[in-house]
């Protein structure tokens, strides 16, 4: 966590300072620039019509999921231990974020107009963020914890509380809060337009947003993603070794299973998004210096989809509880067999009146 910490100081101090230099070379001959620029104007439709189909499905099964798993959480606090302070924040962070889906709903249905006011557009913005970080920063922490319980159990045994776990939590909250409030010095919205409320920065501050937003990928991304890369491949390779059989094997299924949603949550959620918003801002740098490609609308339409896919984070978050409370297993175990027992006996009546129906007919 402290070097972490050190990471998000350096990084960050070195890109703002970079931004600066850079800001002061290209301010003067900037708005001629963009009025020089012959590009097309990137098409904005797919926008009103993707996002807000994906807002409102995360929005209605990222409220009933992470309810329901909080409400488990919590009535089975004692019992599932350390790991549990880490689950109760990501299920904070995604609720934050899903209780302001709405608004971008009608903003992005509206045709992109944003009559809830500048400061509120920064806040939506802004628990977007805090949903995004905190989610990465959490399961995190869940990954070190798994690694450390199996791959280090006798160094680890009894010295781990849930003090421990509060304090590593509060520290989370605040390395992420620290990236992500520079995110509002930025204006959301150009000078002319007070109905616009952009995710990243107005055109006006592009050019010291994208240093910015890279330092941000490396300290909130890339860095939780080596530590997780690490800690997974090594408790992997230790679930999968046949020289550990006292591994209990429930455990080891567990392990693995969590080890797959939070490679599909960083697959399909994460690298996707980071990677095409620091290309997409590149491609805006670019437009306003007069470069054009046909290009740049296909990487805006990839950005808005990974912008989705971020978004469904909040919905596969609430997975992670299952992996870690046997009730809510248990329960969802009897309710499948259960299923599978009311359809097997609707099966076997259909058969048996369709025997009879036969019968008849003859």
């Amino acid at each position: 966590m402290f070097l972490f910490s050190l990471a998000v100081v350096v990084v960050h101090g070195f890109y703002f300072s970079a931004a600066d230099a850079s800001m002061r070379n290209v301010k003067s001959n900037n708005m001629s620039a963009e009025n020089n620029s012959r590009c097309s104007v990137v098409d904005k439709t797919f926008t009103s019509v993707f996002l807000p189909s994906v807002y409102v499905i995360v929005f209605f099964i990222g409220v009933i999921s992470n309810c329901w798993g909080l409400r488990s959480l919590l009535a089975k606090w004692t019992t599932i231990g350390c790991i549990n302070v880490f689950v109760l924040n990501l299920g904070i962070a995604d609720l934050l974020y899903v209780i302001t889906l709405p608004f971008l709903v009608c903003y992005y249905a509206m045709d992109r107009k944003w009559i809830f006011g500048h400061a509120f557009c920064k806040i939506t913005r802004f628990c977007f963020n805090l949903n995004l970080y905190g989610s990465i920063g959490f399961l995190t922490c869940i990954s070190v914890y798994r690694y450390l319980g199996i791959v280090h159990p006798m160094k680890v045994m009894g010295r781990i509380r849930v003090c421990h776990s509060v304090i590593i939590s509060v520290i989370t909250w605040v390395l992420v809060v620290a990236q992500i409030v520079p995110d509002l010095y930025f204006n959301k919205s150009d000078q002319n337009s007070t109905t616009a409320c952009y995710d990243t920065t107005s055109k006006d501050e592009i050019f010291k947003y994208l240093p910015y937003s890279i330092g941000w990928t490396i300290t909130g991304f890339c860095i939780p993603l080596l530590v997780i890369l690490v800690c997974y491949g090594h408790v992997a390779f230790v679930l999968t070794d046949r020289k550990m059989p006292s591994v209990n094997s429930l455990m080891k299924q567990r392990c693995l299973k969590l080890i797959v949603i939070l490679t599909v949550l960083f697959v399909v959620c994460f690298i996707p998004y980071h990677i095409l918003r620091n290309l997409n801002l590149k491609t805006r740098v670019l437009q306003i210096e007069g470069k054009c490609s046909d290009a740049f609308n296909h990487i805006y339409v990839s950005y808005q989809v990974s912008r989705g896919l971020a978004c469904l984070n909040s919905a596969m978050n609430p997975l992670v509880y299952l992996l870690i409370n046997d009730k809510i297993i248990i329960k969802l175990n009897i309710l499948s067999k259960t299923a599978r027992s009311s359809l097997g006996h609707l099966s076997a009546r259909k058969s048996t009146q369709l025997s009879m129906d036969r019968l008849d007919s003859t």
